[in-house]
Order: structure tokens, then sequence, then C-alpha cells
């Protein structure tokens, strides 16, 4: 089993930063691709916006690319991803999510991190314009 709890959303002014963490535990063997998704409501889809592969490959959503960047801290067994430049349109409930490194075989592979089999509860980020 794998455990992800994320933290680090809050409120903040568009052009602001913000970076979210999201700590994993538990079986190593279970996971390797890793990434963020986001839902920006109940009614609409989840939104896959940045993944990282077991070899540090990343890749974004053409909506955050040159924003945000995701990494992970080996010592801490830790998913980052640091948000820059927020707008008011990536308000949103952030997950991070992980699964088998085969995942991360796929083009464009931060598109599927919505399906990835394990995820944590989710952290708010809110930008005011």
């Amino acid at each position: 089993q794998v455990r992800l709890v994320e933290s680090g959303g809050d409120s903040v002014q568009a052009g602001g930063s913000l970076r979210l963490s999201c700590a994993i535990s538990g079986d190593t063997d279970s996971y390797g691709c890793m990434g963020w998704f986001r839902r920006t409501s109940p009614e609409k889809g989840r939104e896959g916006v940045a993944a990282i592969a077991p070899d540090g490959t990343q890749d974004y959503a053409d909506s955050v690319k040159g924003r945000f960047t995701v990494s992970f801290d080996n010592a801490k067994n830790t998913l980052l991803l640091q948000m820059n430049s927020l707008r008011p349109e990536d308000t949103a409930m952030y997950y991070c999510a992980a699964d088998r490194p085969a995942w991360c075989q796929t083009a464009k592979f931060a598109s599927i991190v919505p399906y990835l089999h394990f995820e944590g509860q989710g952290t708010q980020v809110t930008v005011s314009s």
C-alpha cells in the first residue's frame, strides 16, 4: 500500500507563487511514476498538470508549461510542485498521484496522472485577481 499526503495549498494573489508538497510512504516497489492533477469543481473533470518519471523526465500540461515545475526529493521521499506566476484559472483542488513506472512511458504522460492508482486527499489552491 502507498499513502500520499499533500500540503502547501493556500490563497494567493495572481502573479504569486506556491509550493505544494506530497509526502509519500509505503511500498516503494509499487510506484515510480508520480505527478499532480487538479479539479476545479466536482462537475468538471480532472486535469493532469505535471508528472515525473523515475529517470527524472518531466512532462507538463500546456496550460502550466513554463510556470510550474515538478520535482522529487529523494531524501525526504516527497513530490514537489513549484507554481509560479499563478493565475485565477489555476484555482483548484490539487492532488498528487503515483503508480508503477510503466505509466510514465506514454507520450504526454502528464495527461494520465488522473488515472494513477494511488492518490492523496488534495490541497486547495485559490488564486484571486
